[in-house]
């Protein structure tokens, strides 16, 4: 999922992994309250089809097992065709294993027993069920100097719908431009709720990625159509950022690394680290600062917008009936810590890592619930619920422990309070997830992650590059 990242890693919301669909991903809902869905800016992600090649081709594995609760447990495998030097063709085939063998063990009890004739006879009439299978085409362009240019077409034999998307990509010496066509768009809320909108488009343009010191980021958003729940989940009201109309961002934070200490023991010679971006025992801050301001225009969106989130926004806002548009904006800040013990060159135990952070979206609703708590305790009333409420982040913990050679395990998650409940019942585990991850011992800083989510059911296993 999207929490499978580093603390560390920044504060912008990232694209989430999802194993509801071939593409593997969905992106998160755009709010006024948190930042802009940024996971596009951070350069173009080795596609779905593409990392399961590479498994394919360099990891001896056949097929890739994949699992979610619309299409159980399948198997997938790629067939690539490159067709020029800067291009490639790949053929990404999903069968439903779970499917294929229940349906079997329904129908095809009575004839086990029979001859074997009868029995393949058997298997091959399921084989030819249409729904047991889902196909994927996605087409990779490098267009010179530094453009890429995806496009894919993904369709299940359950569904009628075909997903598309094609996703332009271009280098500047400072910036990053990212365009992205969606068919239906797929997204995912707060809550963990899928929802499709029939298209989307989103354009990008977000300065380079850097350790500390000043970055921005400005886009839009177009959405056409009115969004459903994706497949059978119980309805829910849409999140209004997903309404037909347009929206224009603007984010701007400043981030400062603060270096506790690391380590300056020598490393051991002729042992090359799992990971090279791991080698080094630390302790360090980060903190970001910045400020985002939002504009909705279009009827059903602003309409949407007024109605859902004045009564929890407490920054900057204003409606304007002329142009029919509605503007949000507000700070926001973040601390993260994390801690490293080991250097990852030994084969058992050489890595241990943690890593927290604390978000607050809002620092209009901070301030104003600060004011309340401190006029609540300097009359010495109890403190209201909201005020408290208005003051806590949202903090969620990552740690990592290396388990024999590259495999290491780790398990992230979020962490919520309920102040209507004492001791440590007031505090709650939202959203873990846990990992087994191999590291690619020979390409630096890679690995392999196999990633369970226990609240959405889903399992999945995929290749992350260069991430800390």
């Amino acid at each position: 999922m999207k929490k499978l990242r580093w603390a560390m890693d920044g504060f912008w919301d990232l694209d989430v992994s999802t194993s509801r669909t071939l593409d593997g991903s969905a992106s998160p809902v755009p709010s006024p309250f948190h930042l802009l869905p940024l996971g596009l800016s951070r350069g173009v992600r080795l596609s779905r089809a593409k990392q399961i090649d590479f498994m394919q081709s360099f990891m001896v594995a056949p097929f890739v097992p994949s699992y979610s609760p619309s299409h159980g447990f399948s198997l997938q495998r790629v067939f690539s065709i490159p067709f020029s030097d800067s291009g490639s063709i790949t053929l990404l085939g999903q069968f439903n294993l779970q499917k294929f063998m229940s349906s079997l063990m329904k129908t095809g009890s009575g004839e086990m027993g029979q001859s074997f004739s009868s029995f393949i006879q058997c298997i091959g009439r399921h084989l030819y069920q249409r729904s047991l299978y889902a196909v994927g085409i996605s087409a990779d362009i490098l267009l010179p100097p530094d453009d890429s240019l995806m496009i894919s077409f993904d369709g299940y034999g359950d569904s009628d719908i075909v997903r598309t998307k094609a996703v332009f990509h271009r280098k500047f010496l400072h910036h990053d431009l990212t365009m992205e066509a969606l068919s239906p768009g797929l997204f995912m809320d707060k809550s963990g709720r899928y929802w499709d909108v029939p298209s989307s488009l989103v354009v990008d343009l977000g300065s380079a990625a850097s350790d500390s010191g000043l970055s921005y980021h400005l886009s839009m958003h177009q959405n056409t159509g009115f969004p459903s729940p994706l497949g059978s989940e119980p309805t829910h009201s849409a999140p209004f950022c997903l309404f037909p109309g347009l929206s224009a961002k603007a984010a701007f934070a400043f981030k400062k690394n603060f270096e506790i200490w690391r380590s300056n023991a020598k490393k051991l010679k002729m042992v090359q680290p799992y990971d090279i971006f791991l080698s080094t025992p630390h302790v360090s801050l980060s903190a970001i600062i910045g400020a985002v301001a939002t504009s909705y225009f279009g009827d059903d969106l602003v309409r949407s917008a007024a109605q859902g989130s004045l009564a929890e926004f407490k920054g900057f806002y204003m409606q304007t009936s002329r142009i029919r548009s509605t503007i949000f904006a507000d700070l926001f800040t973040s601390i993260s810590f994390s801690a490293q013990y080991g250097m990852f060159q030994k084969k058992y135990l050489d890595l241990t890592r943690f890593s927290a952070c604390m978000d607050f979206h809002s620092g209009s609703k901070f301030l104003s619930g600060s004011m309340l708590l401190i006029d609540d305790l300097s009359n010495s009333r109890h403190p209201k619920t909201e005020a408290v409420k208005a003051t806590l982040p949202n903090a969620r913990f990552s740690i990592q422990q290396q388990i024999a050679g590259p495999v290491s395990f780790r398990a992230d998650s979020g962490v919520a309070i309920d102040l209507n409940k004492a001791g440590w019942d007031l505090l709650r585990v939202d959203e873990p997830t846990f990992a087994l991850e191999y590291a690619l011992q020979v390409l630096g800083s890679a690995k392999a992650i196999a990633w369970y989510s226990p609240k959405h059911r889903e399992f999945m296993v995929e290749l992350r590059f260069y991430e800390t």
